[in-house]
């Protein structure tokens, strides 16, 4: 089994700045960790290119687009909203990040490597079609189930968000599209205050989004009798033809956004039942992206579980 891992030091040039909890530390601190395991050389290093804006329009109006490139050229402190800060670079990193999961999709599907990882910045799952949310600038994982649509013929994309937020941007673009299943553990109530177990999608889209809200507090238990009792069946019942995985650390039972309990190594557990999905209906086609995490002792510890488990290293 080969996996891709897709790293560029170029990702540590977004500064959403000081004090803010989406740091570059977030990824030096991984890089250095992963470095120093003897198995991390095995996996097939890949490397980012920068996303055409044409791709961008795929999920984001041209307005935000827009917005976005003014806003860095003038070295403005954030985005819309403060939460989302930026500095000169940001507009070009988003886009290296964009089009590293477009680099993952791409290598997937011609077989280069069966699942890949991108260590990247900024997340995007909060982004919407008009705003910049959340510290996200575009949607990542949004626009590479657009483009393994549009590029490469691919029809039923499954994403998975296990991030610790709702991934309001990523519900709200597919929301009344039967073509991607979108599935999301998350703390509920928390921000943003959506995701909701009602909110299972609109008009054609209606049954293709699985909202599955937390109690802060749950842990590994909780989350596995979720996955076994409505997300294998759900997904299995979608039949993806590729898996998309909105990877958020932030659940850990130590991550200092939420209150969320998992172990470190729980995201081993699910990244198995993830493959065991692509098994079995997507000839082993998955990709995830990093979004949240932001213990940089713990975040490392769980990039590494999920590393393993991807690259066939360790059983879960």
């Amino acid at each position: 089994m080969a996996t891709g891992f897709l790293y560029d030091e170029r990702f540590l040039d977004h500064d959403a700045g000081a004090r803010h909890p989406e740091r570059r530390e977030r990824l030096s601190s991984t890089m250095a960790h992963l470095q120093a395991q003897d198995w991390f050389g095995r996996l097939r290093m890949l490397t980012p290119r920068v996303a055409e804006e044409t791709w961008i329009e795929s999920v984001h109006s041209h307005d935000l687009i827009g917005r976005a490139r003014s806003a860095c050229e003038q070295e403005l402190p954030f985005l819309d909203v403060m939460d989302v800060g930026i500095s000169r670079r940001s507009f070009d990193i988003a886009l290296l990040a964009v089009g590293g999961a477009q680099t993952l999709a791409d290598k997937v599907i011609t077989g280069e490597v069966d699942n890949a990882f991108a260590l990247c910045r900024p997340p995007g799952h909060h982004a919407e079609h008009n705003q910049a949310l959340g510290f996200c600038l575009f949607n990542n994982v949004a626009i590479a189930a657009r483009y393994l649509q549009k590029e490469h013929g691919l029809d039923k994309i499954l994403i998975l968000d296990w991030d610790v937020h709702h991934g309001n941007g990523s519900q709200h673009t597919f929301e009344d599209d039967p073509s991607v299943l979108y599935v999301s553990t998350h703390q509920y109530p928390f921000y943003p205050g959506t995701g909701a177990y009602s909110e299972t999608g609109v008009g054609r889209g209606e049954g293709a989004t699985l909202n599955c809200p937390m109690p802060a507090g749950a842990g590994d238990e909780q989350y596995a009798q979720v996955f076994v009792e409505k997300i294998l069946p759900k997904i299995d019942e979608f039949a993806p033809e590729f898996v998309i995985v909105s990877a958020g650390f932030d659940g850990h039972v130590d991550d200092p956004l939420a209150n969320i309990c998992l172990s470190t190594e729980f995201y081993g557990w699910m990244s198995a039942r993830l493959m065991e999905v692509a098994d079995r209906h997507c000839e082993s086609r998955l990709i995830s992206l990093l979004e949240g995490g932001y213990n940089i002792n713990k975040l490392p510890l769980c990039v590494d579980e999920h590393l393993q488990v991807l690259a066939g290293h360790k059983q879960a």
